[in-house]
């Protein structure tokens, strides 16, 4: 029976907060940023919670079985 392992790229991607919930970074903030507004790059900096309807498929990535 082979070893289980936790999603390389999610372990990247997610990291737990202190009460379990899934924290994880906005998109579109890597490239093109010439034509976004200094309101919308920084509102893309901050972390935010996973939504309630894609936290089991996250945890099943990062969670080794």
């Amino acid at each position: 029976m082979p070893k289980v392992k936790t999603n390389s790229g999610a372990k990247k991607r997610f990291t737990f907060t202190g009460t379990g919930k899934i924290k994880r970074k906005h998109a579109y903030k890597s490239h093109i940023l010439t034509k976004k507004t200094k309101k919308q790059k920084r509102n893309l900096t901050r972390t935010s919670i996973v939504d309630k309807a894609n936290v089991n498929s996250v945890r099943l990535l990062l969670v080794k079985k």
